[in-house]
């Protein structure tokens, strides 16, 4: 009778762990993308499309904030984003969490959000999102299992007009994390750089790459490498780094001037920001 107590243990813990899962994490039998205007949300398919639409850069001007926001889980969260956004054309975050205090400050900023549903947690969609004056022509979700937890990462495929009359393509992403080798992390980078082998404009490729290994930093560079991308260095430089020492967060570019690139401290997320300026390639600002 005891050991049969015993054994059962086991299987109403592991019973009692999944109907937590499933109560609390809700996962889209694909990848999709919604989009936010005016307090509103219109959820697409895995993409967005419309057409004229406004050049993203300010007279060949484009600011960019990239950002792990820790799904806001810090106080000091709207406060820092409203500075760090007040100059940008362009802001690309990690790990939103589409809470009604995101989506109202959203919505009084006058942004259009583009968000990847990678997953809900108590009815709240989290993933990637970008940030823009105006709607992208075209945006893409795309999800990568992780191994581990069970739960998708997240990246974004978007194309903004630029006042030079060419298409910038962007990729926002949240890279897999936790895995035994590198299997799932190239895969999720050589679905994108496929995208973007594609694209003839400039390029802008940055997030939270989770780069905590050098099999990871070589796995990354050599992806990205296939699309002709440099990578940008910043002054001063207070990237979140792993244990191991490495950064996590990386902007790359191509057919863009980069102007300066700055990573600042800040206490409203576990990751610190990063703050970068390019102008158009032939454009007189």
């Amino acid at each position: 009778m005891k050991k049969a107590i015993l054994l059962s243990i086991p299987l109403a813990i592991a019973v009692t762990a999944v109907i937590g899962y499933q109560t609390v994490f809700t996962l889209p039998d694909s990848a999709q993308v919604t989009s936010l205007s005016d307090g509103k949300a219109q959820l697409s398919l895995q993409c967005y499309r419309k057409e004229s639409v406004n050049a993203i850069d300010d007279n060949g001007r484009l600011n960019l904030l990239v950002w792990n926001i820790y799904k806001q889980n810090r106080a000091q969260w709207q406060a820092q984003l409203s500075d760090l956004a007040s100059d940008k054309q362009l802001v690309l975050l990690q790990e939103a969490s589409m809470t009604e205090e995101l989506k109202l400050w959203i919505a009084e900023q006058g942004w259009f959000g583009s968000q990847v549903d990678a997953f809900k947690a108590f009815e709240t969609t989290a993933g990637v999102l970008n940030l823009s004056h105006d709607s992208p022509t075209k945006a893409c979700a795309y999800t990568e299992l992780e191994p581990w937890l069970r739960l998708p990462k997240s990246a974004l495929y978007a194309l903004y007009p630029l006042s030079n009359s060419s298409n910038l393509a962007v990729v926002n992403i949240h890279a897999v994390n936790f895995t035994y080798g590198t299997q799932e992390y190239q895969r999720q980078l050589d679905t994108l750089v496929d995208e973007l082998l594609e694209h003839q404009g400039p390029i802008i490729v940055a997030g939270d790459f989770n780069s905590w290994s050098e099999e990871r930093l070589s796995v990354m560079k050599q992806a990205l490498k296939k699309v002709g991308v440099t990578e940008v260095h910043y002054q001063p430089d207070h990237r979140t780094q792993f244990i191991t020492g490495l950064p996590l967060d990386h902007v790359f570019y191509r057919g863009l001037v980069l102007e300066t690139a700055e990573a600042p401290e800040s206490d409203a997320s576990d990751h610190n920001p990063l703050l970068v300026r390019f102008r158009l390639e032939n454009k007189d600002i």
